[in-house]
C-alpha cells in the first residue's frame, strides 16, 4: 500500500514563523469596511411596483394580526370574568 502525502504526516510540529501573524487592529477593521462595502454592491433595490405590493402585504398582515390578537383579548377577558365571577361594576 502505498502513502499519500496526506497520510504521511506523523504529527510533526510546525516551524515557528511559517504561519502568518494576525493582522493588526486597523487591518481587521479596514477588511470589514471592505467586507461591508462588497457586500452592499450585491443588494438589489427593489422597483417601486415591488416596493408597493411589499408594503400592502406588510399592512394587510398585521392588521390581520391585531384582529386575532385582540379577538383573543376579548376573549380571554371574558373567560377570565366569567370563571372568576366579576359583574364589571365597580363599588365605591
Amino acid at each position: 500500500m502505498t502513502e499519500t502525502a496526506a497520510g504521511s504526516s506523523r504529527g510533526r510540529p510546525a516551524k515557528k514563523g511559517t504561519k502568518p501573524g494576525k493582522p493588526g487592529f486597523f487591518a481587521r477593521i479596514a477588511l470589514f469596511f471592505r467586507q461591508v462595502v462588497g457586500e452592499l454592491r450585491k443588494v438589489v433595490a427593489p422597483t417601486r411596483q415591488e416596493l408597493v405590493n411589499y408594503t400592502l402585504v406588510v399592512l394587510v398582515f398585521v392588521a390581520i394580526m391585531m384582529a386575532i390578537v385582540t379577538g383573543f383579548d376579548l376573549a380571554f377577558g371574558k373567560a377570565v370574568l366569567w370563571i372568576f365571577g366579576g359583574s364589571g361594576t365597580v363599588e365605591q
